[in-house]
Order: C-alpha cells, then structure tokens, then sequence
C-alpha cells in the first residue's frame, strides 16, 4: 500500500517537473531586449521573420533590415512592450519583450514638483526627458537651435 503510494505521488512530482520544464522552454521563447530611452540597438532576428508587429509603437520602434536579418530597435518613451515576429506564411517564429529604461549617465533633478534632466557624460549638462518640466525642456531646446544655427555653415 505505500509503495503504491510512494509510486502515486513519484509519478505526480515527476509530471509536475516535466511541466514546469515545459513551461519553461516557452518563457526562454520569449527574449528580452533592452534599450535605453532615445537610443537605438541592433538586434538579430530570428530565422523565417518577415513580419514584425509591436505592441505598443509608442514605446519603442523597431525597424527591419531585410538585407542582413537585422533589426533596429529604438527606445520611444519609458516601459515594457511586446513584439511578435511572423514568419511569410503568418506563423509567429518569435516573441521578444522590448523594455526601455533610462540612460545609466542621466542624472535628474528634482526642485519642487519641477523635474530637469542632465546628461552626464562625463560631465553635466541640460537634456531633455519626457517627464521634465515643460519651461526647462523649452529653455534647453531654444539652447539646442541656437547652438546649431550659430555652427550652421553660412550661404551666399
């Protein structure tokens, strides 16, 4: 009687095992990419994608390099979204979870509820992000332009 019961719950702790390897296997299926807010990577598809789907476009963009089985993948705006690739006959080849993070360089500031952004690297200064202060974003953009009409070659 024990020995079919030592047998009985071998055979249910075996099977459990073999489900979790199952379950597993699927979850490995499903990669991670990571990339920082406004930076781009380069990522290899898998074999047989043709069709790229993303979740959610306003959290990443990713674009197909046909020639070479690339894909870019550019960071959009914080958060994690999902992308499905399908093979010419519409089967999905693949799953990959696209997370953007922010920059490891970025400093930010917080003066009140007012947030203001700094790209260190190494050294600091003004950046914009999407969650700063709408007057400190303006003030380092009309920065930006005039720094890049006063570099802009002159024509005549």
């Amino acid at each position: 009687m024990r020995s079919t019961r030592f047998l009985a719950c071998s055979t249910v702790f075996i099977g459990a095992i073999a489900m979790a390897d199952v379950a597993a296997a699927r979850d490995s299926e499903k990669r991670s990419v990571f990339v920082d807010i406004d930076h781009a990577r380069v990522v290899r598809m898998p074999d047989g994608a043709q069709t790229l789907i993303v979740g959610n476009p306003l959290i990443a963009d990713v674009t197909m390099l046909k020639t070479n089985r690339l894909m870019v993948v550019t960071g959009k705006s914080f958060g994690s979204t999902n992308l499905i690739l399908l093979d010419p006959t519409g089967n999905e080849v693949g799953e990959e979870i696209i997370t953007v993070t922010q920059p490891m360089d970025k400093l930010v500031v917080l003066r009140g509820a007012r947030r203001e952004s700094y790209s260190c690297a190494p050294d600091c200064a003004p950046a914009v992000d999407l969650a700063d202060d709408k007057d400190y974003m303006a003030r380092v953009l009309e920065a930006v332009k005039q720094h890049e009409g006063s570099s802009a070659p002159t024509r005549r």
